[in-house]
């Protein structure tokens, strides 16, 4: 409460300052100051100007405070058109600013060197603080009344920031929170790998865990339950959305956050990784007036980021575009997303019957989970509309024993299937980081011949790249993630094999010539430099379907 009184004087201080300069904002948008630059070097900082802001507000924001002149914080930011910043500073010091415009570089230097923020750091310092083995071994007996005083202390606000903001920067796709007996692990996907951070102390596990959940909307008393949440925050002047979830295990509530940055998603075709040639056929397949289109693939493998992709491409004013999903990932500019709420009865079923009657052109279901929303989508199909979906199968062609395994009619399913894509993820090789050398032998001995063609080195050798890490913390040498694609375009021969059952071994033939498989296509990028064969063969093991 002392806090937050102080917050608004000092806000009632700035908006005094901000009147006595004319300009009705605490920060110098009309006079149009902190325009030069931006700064090459980082500039001296006064300790005391510093302190004004925390570490976790700079760190959120990407500015620094440099020093106080006539009354005036001059403040070093690599956006100085972010006006929702700097007023917030404003607001926080009682002072009227000054934008410094700085480079990402020196940005990072004053952030380092003025606060030391990071996740690491803070968990380290607070690390000193452990709880006795008495209080370890009772951390599920907290109330939930003090629960929320515990998550509402100023440190511990800080921290979970830290971690979340640290995460969104490094583009980590999950933040997991795990607790086991001793000690609380936090770590980050990142590139599709989990890697982990400094533990924050075992004793501060239920604040942590309780500040993420307040965050989320989520009842902090159930902790036996799973829960669902969902925390929308404002990130370098973008939007960013965080899905929660929280399952109960032995030794506390497990907690995972998918963070969705559409600003971290490049919803282009080529830069997922696809080649010339299945672009060219995806982009067939999108442009038909009618059908059905699927992408297949595990959780995480890409699938909806490549409908996106593909619903960006075909986007067209004179279009009904209208999606149904669980949850919406990413907003997409014209296009009408309608997120599943089973709570409320809407289902993939229900929505898609309600979307029918909205005169749409274009559909995308996010997934086909059962059999009356694979019916419907197959009898919408036939009815003069353009559908998208995903499906959970290892390759392309598993998706017609699928759907014909949910009870679909085989000469309906022939007769409105279009295409389907399967796809996959492999880390990408940073490219100042790509060597090269001999294949290994256990990794020779698991390609066919046509594989090993592919990285002959015209002296009767192959040879393969790798990512070589630098000397910095934490550095892989990858970087990014690339897809591996196997794109399966129905033919007239394939259509007639549906209509008979017949199974996936008997369809694969009846491709057409030029059909490559997941695997083969992340080869023929192993071979470009593009990623390692072992992430090929890590990614693919579930697909291969013999010599491709």
């Amino acid at each position: 409460m002392a806090q937050e009184a102080a917050i608004r004087a000092r806000s009632g201080q700035a908006a005094h300052n901000a009147q006595m300069n004319g300009d009705g904002s605490g920060s110098d948008r009309a006079a149009g100051n902190g325009q030069v630059g931006p700064l090459a070097q980082a500039p001296a900082c006064e300790p005391t100007v510093i302190a004004l802001i925390t570490g976790e507000q700079a760190t959120r924001l990407r500015c620094v405070p440099i020093r106080e002149e006539l009354g005036r914080l001059h403040l070093a930011m690599v956006d100085t058109g972010d006006f929702e910043a700097a007023d917030e500073v404003s607001v926080t010091t009682g002072m009227p600013v000054t934008r410094v415009a700085v480079t990402e570089h020196v940005m990072r230097e004053l952030l380092d060197r003025s606060y030391g923020t990071t996740a690491a750091a803070m968990a380290a310092r607070l690390g000193g603080a452990e709880g006795d083995e008495e209080s370890l071994a009772n951390l599920e007996a907290i109330d939930a009344e003090a629960l929320h005083r515990m998550a509402e202390q100023p440190t511990l606000i800080n921290l979970v920031n830290l971690i979340i903001v640290e995460a969104i920067r490094r583009r980590t796709s999950d933040i997991h929170i795990e607790p086991f007996e001793r000690d609380l692990a936090v770590k980050y996907r990142i590139d599709g790998e989990l890697v982990r951070q400094q533990s924050p102390p075992k004793h501060l596990q239920p604040a942590i865990t309780s500040r993420v959940k307040i965050m989320a909307g989520m009842n902090i008393a159930e902790r036996y339950v799973p829960q669902d949440g969902h925390i929308t925050l404002r990130f370098e002047g973008r939007k960013v959305d965080i899905r929660v979830s929280t399952v109960p295990t032995i030794y506390g509530e497990s907690v995972v956050m998918r963070i969705l940055d559409k600003e971290a998603v490049n919803l282009d075709l080529e830069t997922l990784g696809m080649r010339e040639r299945d672009r060219q056929t995806v982009d067939r397949l999108i442009r038909l007036p009618h059908g059905m289109v699927l992408v297949t693939g595990p959780t995480g493998s890409g699938k909806t980021t490549t409908l996106y992709a593909a619903l960006t491409k075909v986007f067209d004013p004179t279009k009904k575009i209208i999606t149904i999903e669980d949850p919406v990932e990413y907003e997409l500019d014209g296009i009408n997303q309608i997120p599943v709420n089973p709570k409320r009865g809407l289902s993939f079923a229900s929505g898609l019957r309600s979307i029918l009657r909205q005169d749409p052109d274009i559909i995308m279901v996010g997934e086909i989970r059962d059999a009356e929303t694979a019916d419907i989508a197959v009898r919408s199909a036939l009815t003069g509309h353009l559908i998208f979906s995903t499906l959970h199968t290892n390759d392309a062609v598993s998706a017609i024993g699928r759907l014909l395994d949910m009870d679909i009619e085989p000469f309906l399913l022939a007769s409105v299937l279009e295409g389907v894509a399967a796809q996959r993820l492999g880390r990408r090789i940073r490219s100042d980081a790509r060597i090269e050398k001999p294949i290994d032998e256990a990794v020779r001995l698991r390609m066919t011949d046509k594989e090993l063609a592919l990285f002959e080195d015209g002296k009767g050798g192959h040879r393969c790249f790798d990512a070589q890490p630098s000397d910095k913390p934490g550095d892989t040498g990858f970087e990014g993630r690339l897809g591996f694609f196997e794109l399966l375009e129905i033919t007239a021969k394939m259509r007639g094999a549906i209509g008979q059952r017949l199974g996936a071994q008997e369809l694969l033939p009846l491709a057409s010539k030029d059909h490559v498989t997941m695997r083969h296509d992340g080869m023929i990028k192993a071979a470009q430099g593009l990623t390692t064969i072992e992430q090929v063969l890590r990614a693919t093991q579930d697909s291969e379907r013999g010599d491709a």
